[in-house]
């Protein structure tokens, strides 16, 4: 393994505040499909959920942090994309689940097909498929 290589990046893990840390923690596991091991502090303040390699930490606003979804600024902006193998079984998934869809699934002109789901703070979670004929 060279010196470039074991510094080659790894993953990436957004962090969002969220208004109630217990129940931001339970809706993404029971209705996004991810799980969590702990929380951090007394009162409970910080907890990262997780699923198939991919994190996203979660934080209480005790210290005067508060939710502040990216959509807030520019209606079209996500807090995270993740990318998906199958974007229709993930969307029956969550629906399933009873998510909360904010978008179905359909084309972009960038070659994914993808949806969009919300939290209860209102983070903007897109997950995409990269079409097979993207770029050709």
């Amino acid at each position: 393994m060279t010196a470039a290589s074991q510094r080659d990046l790894h993953t990436i893990a957004p962090y969002f505040f969220v208004g109630d840390i217990i129940r931001a923690a339970e809706y993404y596991r029971d209705k996004l499909g991810f799980a969590f091991d702990r929380y951090w502090g007394d009162p409970p303040g910080f907890v990262i959920v997780y699923r198939d390699g991919v994190h996203v930490m979660l934080r209480a606003g005790h210290d005067g942090g508060r939710p502040h979804p990216n959509r807030t600024l520019d209606e079209h902006a996500w807090d995270a994309y993740i990318w998906v193998r199958d974007a229709n079984a993930m969307h029956e998934e969550l629906k399933g689940r009873l998510a909360m869809i904010t978008r179905s699934p359909n084309d972009t002109f960038y070659g994914c097909w993808e949806f969009e789901v919300c939290d209860l703070d209102g983070h903007i979670i897109c997950f995409g498929q990269v079409l097979e004929n993207a770029g050709s």
